[in-house]
């Protein structure tokens, strides 16, 4: 007689790939056009200006002494002092932002 194995496959469905750009919100013509208008405007205010500045300039002394691919996938924290992994870089360490003062 002879002796068989039967191997069971789970077939796991693959998830889809995220899109290039992250998601994307339905807007009607007028309405992305009035957001986009909007988040220029945001992002050409001297504050946002000074914080992009100070991002690109940690980012790029960091690049010099550790290389390109240390920092993939990393964001400065700036209460910290340090960079850190993206995930970790968001809601206050794991405690949220509910209660971070406004």
């Amino acid at each position: 007689m002879c002796n068989t194995i039967i191997v069971h496959r789970q077939l796991k469905q693959m998830a889809k790939p995220k899109k290039k750009g992250g998601p994307i919100q339905k807007l009607s013509p007028k309405g992305k056009k009035d957001k986009a208008e909007r988040d220029l405007k945001i992002a050409m205010t001297p504050a946002r200006r000074e914080k992009r500045r100070e991002n690109q300039n940690i980012r790029n002394k960091v690049e010099k002494t550790k290389g390109k691919l240390w920092l993939l996938g990393k964001d400065y924290d700036h209460k910290d002092g340090k960079f850190k992994s993206v995930n970790a870089n968001r809601g206050n360490d794991g405690s949220g932002t509910k209660k971070e003062k406004k």
